[in-house]
């Protein structure tokens, strides 16, 4: 039984399910949108959401030159924390850690539902059914 057991397991081990994430969670944060199966597409939303969240609420340069010298040093604390959370998730990928940081700042009114996920059909080949997936 899968009574209260998170997460799909995708046919995968768990090393192979992890690159797997991190691949294409540095894929939507490259592109913003990317065609995937579905189950895939459902797997990496939260992941995603929840890295988008961490990120929303990191100060930006201006706002960290534009604060009083007393409150720089926390703020540029709280951009490091979370650019090191963010290269643990995205492993050493800095760009794509730069990339978050760049586009979280679009999500800071929103609260919640960053990522879209919609239904495009069968793939040929094997008809698994494919979604899109792209930041709102």
């Amino acid at each position: 039984m899968r009574h209260r057991v998170a997460g799909k397991k995708l046919n995968r081990h768990a090393k192979d399910r992890k690159h797997l994430y991190r691949n294409l969670m540095i894929a939507i944060l490259e592109h913003r949108k990317i065609t995937t199966t579905h189950a895939k597409a459902q797997a990496i939303r939260p992941q995603i959401e929840k890295l988008i969240t961490m990120a929303r609420r990191v100060p930006t340069p201006q706002q960290i030159e534009a604060a009083p010298e007393a409150e720089r040093e926390a703020l540029v604390a709280r951009r490091a924390e979370v650019f090191r959370r963010g290269m643990i998730e995205l492993g050493t990928n800095k760009k794509a850690v730069h990339r978050l940081l760049e586009i979280a700042p679009e999500y800071a009114d929103r609260p919640g539902g960053y990522v879209r996920i919609t239904r495009v059909g069968q793939r040929k080949g094997d008809a698994a059914e494919m979604s899109v997936i792209e930041l709102v």
